[in-house]
């Protein structure tokens, strides 16, 4: 289920995208200032802002320091353009989102058990341990070491809309410190234990 500042920020989303369309912008153009959004939206300027992170996040607005938003080129990444268009255009985006971004922190994670870089895997646990990577940072490297760079880069994108635009609590580092516990011991059941409680975690509020 999606909780308020879900749906605020999808509607800002939507409404953020009708208005580059009203205005006849293209790419090389520049949009309207976050306080012009902000004004002709009637939201705050942090929903205004947040969508224009996701936006930005998803290769279809880039920022230039000093000059402003501008409209991208969306050729530039056909992956992301598909990606950016489907969030803006469904509804139940966030929930498709969140289990496309499940599916390949599991297929990571069930590839590392098969070819597994032990001296690697310690590493990244020490290191979590000590407090250098988040959970997401943690789970991008393990995403990365899995060998898939087009679905690392999906990932990539997936995780930072949701972080974003979405109500879901963070699961606690335990959950990921058993997780690594796992993949460090080759042990595959425990590792499924671990993912399914971090997934059980990563439940969109109501």
């Amino acid at each position: 289920m999606q909780g308020p500042k879900s749906r605020v920020y999808e509607a800002t989303l939507q409404q953020i995208r009708l208005i580059i369309k009203k205005d006849g912008l293209l790419p090389g153009d520049k949009i309207p200032s976050e306080r012009e959004l902000a004004d002709r939206l009637n939201v705050g300027r942090s929903s205004v802002r947040e969508a224009l992170r996701a936006l930005e996040l998803l290769g279809m607005i880039e920022t230039r320091r000093g000059e402003g938003t501008f409209i991208k080129d969306f050729k530039e990444n056909h992956l992301v353009n598909v990606l950016g268009l489907f969030v803006l255009e469904d509804s139940k985006a966030v929930e498709d989102i969140l289990e496309m971004s499940e599916l390949i922190e599991k297929h990571a994670l069930l590839k590392i058990l098969q070819s597994s870089d032990e001296k690697k895997l310690v590493q990244l646990e020490r290191d979590f341990r000590k407090g250098i990577d988040s959970p997401q940072e943690l789970m991008g490297k393990l995403i990365h070491m899995a060998g898939n760079h087009l679905l690392f880069r999906t990932w990539s994108v997936l995780a930072d809309y949701l972080k974003a635009g979405s109500d879901f609590q963070e699961p606690p580092v335990p959950v990921y410190e058993e997780l690594m516990s796992g993949l460090v011991l080759n042990n595959k059941s425990l590792v499924l234990q671990a993912y399914d409680r971090i997934s059980k975690y990563k439940i969109i509020s109501s």
